[in-house]
């Protein structure tokens, strides 16, 4: 049996989130190899390096893929670039800052005739599957999300964030929110956001929002960036045959008033997963650009009741 051959890829942006996850993931799960980057400042030992996108696709035209892991505010250029080059592009969570431009994108790539894979990394979770399985026809009656972080332990420095589009405790609260559009066997819609504003920032550092199902059961998230100590990924859904819990953003899962059901884990990452969807997309000819998450942020800044709060300062 002759085995396909991996899919050229090349990955623009090399911060945190590509050198922590998307580069070890990308080695690991077999369908791509990784023969370019694209960075103004950095670079990956005996992997080609280009100061930008455009200089990559000019230089490397045999790539097929394109991962990027940029901040969201320059992700449309280069995302609207590689598509109209033909290739097949992944875009980091969030896909852009407004949902005009990743349609726009979706548009572009239905196109061109290649994939477009917009991820929501925490949705591949190890027990997510499993909370979306157990949920399937039972009736939810009401649930909590707690989404409590440090920014300045895993933002150290980011200034982006807090600059418009970067959406500042949403970055990590659309986590939650991907999670909650992928388990609930109904929709949702968001009825009540309170969000706190720094003095001496643009975007959120807090938020309180309030959900209600289709037939009125409530569901609170309270998202903040100023947990110290432990910190907290939690999401908690009550039914009418019981309660699940996801903690750790997603790797726990707990069941009470019920068995529950069984969880293995095979000890893919994350982004092993996401690498594996997306050579699935790419081997289908297919796209995967679920906007669920970032229309519930999108409602959230419409809905907003905005109270300004202590400044901000690292």
């Amino acid at each position: 049996m002759q085995t396909k051959a991996p899919v050229s890829l090349g990955l623009a942006g090399l911060g945190k989130i590509a050198r922590d996850e998307h580069i070890p993931s990308i080695g690991r799960t077999g369908g791509f190899v990784l023969d370019a980057t694209a960075s103004r400042n950095a670079s990956l030992e005996g992997v080609a390096a280009y100061s930008g996108l455009e200089q990559m696709l000019a230089g490397e035209p045999d790539i097929a893929a394109v991962a990027l892991c940029t901040p969201p505010q320059v992700r449309f250029a280069m995302a609207q670039a590689a598509l109209a080059a033909g290739k097949h592009v992944l875009l980091e969570k969030p896909p852009g800052v407004t949902l005009s431009e990743v349609h726009e994108l979706e548009r572009l790539a239905l196109n061109a005739g290649v994939t477009l894979y917009a991820t929501w990394h925490s949705r591949h979770a190890a027990c997510v599957d499993t909370a979306r399985r157990w949920l399937d026809g039972r009736t939810i009656t009401g649930g909590q999300i707690t989404w409590k972080e440090d920014v300045t332990h895993w933002h150290p420095g980011q200034d982006w964030i807090w600059e418009p589009g970067g959406m500042g405790v949403f970055d990590p609260g659309i986590n939650a929110l991907s999670i909650l559009t992928e388990v609930l066997p109904c929709s949702v819609r968001l009825v009540r956001s309170r969000l706190e504003v720094p003095a001496n920032r643009s975007q959120p550092i807090a938020a309180q929002l309030r959900f209600e199902t289709t037939a009125g059961a409530p569901i609170e998230a309270d998202f903040d960036w100023r947990q110290k100590g432990e910190q907290i990924w939690t999401i908690r859904i009550e039914t009418d045959a019981g309660i699940v819990t996801l903690s750790e953003g997603g790797a726990r899962i707990a069941f009470a008033g019920d068995p529950g059901l069984p969880f293995e884990d095979d000890g893919a990452s994350e982004y092993d997963r996401i690498y594996r969807r997306f050579a699935g997309l790419i081997e289908k000819g297919a796209s995967d650009v679920d906007l669920a998450p970032f229309r519930h942020v999108a409602d959230a800044y419409m809905l907003a009741d905005v109270t300004s709060v202590a400044a901000f300062e690292e």
